[in-house]
């Protein structure tokens, strides 16, 4: 990190440009500070994050407040029954000479927000897998790189279940994190009723570049794990897995099926980005387990005696953890 003399003096600067990171966005965003924790955690791991929550908890807000405090270019994308593979990706067109020039659809940002993923048909979800995971796109057998650091954010209401599509596993396993959000403290609500009914502009500082984004990317990938805290992570996603041989008797009595071996990833880099965040040089198997509920709650299914007798996806993971 060309910044810093070393890794250790770079870790100090995360946990404090984290510090000034949550400060910023509090002028605009109230309480939620374990939200924008994980987001922030998520861009640090180079990973996309699912926020979920019923309408006006200013999911769409908080995403345009980081990318504000971030410095990078933002695009939103309102997912609807009618969209179209092109309205994300870009398409092709013709010029006045009749050549064939490619116009870059709204996917070619830092930061795209996909609102209401889950109200569009799977064949246009489809459209951000590879966005996703190559980090590129492929238009008429050309290939398109996107530009670095590049995000995707989804939100999905919980609640209106009529004209969704329920995001397939394939897609769902992409996320890193599956981030819950909650109705505001009475004292939250009352204080963000103050600042959104006056007439005062709330002006944020940008504290980060995209090339200091990239060289956290980075060091985070460098902090060393012990061998413990890998294992524990490797079974705990094990333990998801009903009637395989590292099962837990929860996921046998209460899973339809676990986690993939992408889960055991994203538990380890979590952790890693965890530490930092908290002043450490290398994380422990509390560092795990602070992010295990976003890792694992999308990637787990509870069976029929789960739902009959109320389990939720939180509970059986809060047991195995």
């Amino acid at each position: 990190m060309s910044k810093y003399s070393s890794d250790v003096e770079a870790a100090d600067a995360l946990a404090g440009t984290y510090k000034n990171l949550a400060k910023e966005i509090s002028k605009v965003i109230v309480g939620q500070d374990e939200v924008v924790r994980l987001v922030l955690t998520a861009i640090f791991c180079q990973g996309h994050s699912l926020l979920i929550g019923v309408p006006g908890l200013a999911k769409t807000l908080l995403v345009q407040t980081i990318s504000r405090a971030l410095d990078l270019q933002f695009k939103r994308i309102q997912f609807t029954p009618d969209l179209m593979p092109s309205d994300i990706l870009g398409a092709e067109t013709m010029d006045k000479e009749r050549n064939f020039k490619f116009i870059k659809g709204p996917v070619f940002a830092n930061i795209v927000l996909a609102d209401e993923i889950n109200r569009t048909p799977p064949k246009t979800q489809a459209a951000l897998l590879e966005s996703m995971q190559e980090y590129a796109v492929t238009i008429a057998g050309q290939r398109y790189e996107l530009p670095k650091p590049f995000f995707v954010l989804a939100t999905q209401n919980p609640i209106e279940q009529e004209g969704t599509y329920p995001l397939p596993e394939a897609q769902l396993d992409r996320f890193m994190f599956n981030i819950l959000l909650t109705y505001p403290s009475f004292a939250e609500e009352v204080s963000v009723v103050k600042n959104t009914t006056n007439d005062e502009a709330k002006s944020l500082s940008t504290i980060l570049t995209s090339e200091d984004i990239i060289a956290y990317q980075h060091l985070v990938r460098k902090v060393p794990v012990p061998d413990n805290v890998i294992e524990y992570a490797v079974t705990l996603a094990g333990k998801t897995r009903p009637q395989t041989i590292g099962a837990s008797q929860v996921a046998n009595d209460y899973l339809e099926w676990g986690a993939g071996p992408r889960a055991s990833q994203f538990l380890v880099l979590g952790a890693k980005c965890n530490a930092l965040l908290n002043g450490k040089y290398s994380p422990d198997i509390e560092d795990v387990q602070a992010i295990a509920k976003p890792v694992l709650r999308h990637r787990i299914v509870r069976n029929f005696k789960a739902e009959a007798e109320g389990i939720s996806v939180d509970e059986v993971i809060s047991r195995l953890v």
